[in-house]
């Protein structure tokens, strides 16, 4: 997308997603941001951030559930989504390039990016149980 125009709501957006770690929904995104621009609208949130994962610059990850979270950390890694509470949390195996090795070995295409999302329990919601 050549040309692609500055906006300062866009910016916010993300610069809202690189300071959390919580991978937000979009409500979550818009909450925040309204902070800062009081008359933005839910729909331009959204554009904004099928914008930011359409450039690469955010991750979108859905969820068991349907939710669509967002990630501004890009580098390749694994996510884990709590079956009970649905906090999503960053994992970073050490063998990830391993990951992606094995599932190239018996394909004949080029994988050029994955998604891999772990569910189960989160450490908190395992001990309450």
């Amino acid at each position: 997308m050549a040309n692609l125009k500055y906006s300062r709501q866009r910016e916010a957006i993300k610069d809202y997603l690189v300071s959390t770690t919580a991978h937000p929904t979009a409500d979550t995104v818009y909450i925040h941001v309204r902070k800062e621009f009081p008359n933005i609208s839910l729909g331009t949130i959204y554009r904004n951030l099928n914008l930011l994962a359409d450039l690469g610059d955010v991750n979108k990850i859905i969820t068991p559930d349907g939710s669509v979270r967002f990630d501004a950390y890009t580098k390749p890694h694994c996510h884990f989504c709590c079956k009970s509470c649905g906090k999503v949390i960053d994992m970073n195996p050490n063998h990830i390039e391993q990951i992606r090795q094995l599932a190239s070995k018996d394909f004949d295409g080029k994988i050029e990016a994955y998604s891999i999302l772990f569910t189960g329990l989160c450490n908190e919601c395992r001990e309450d149980s």
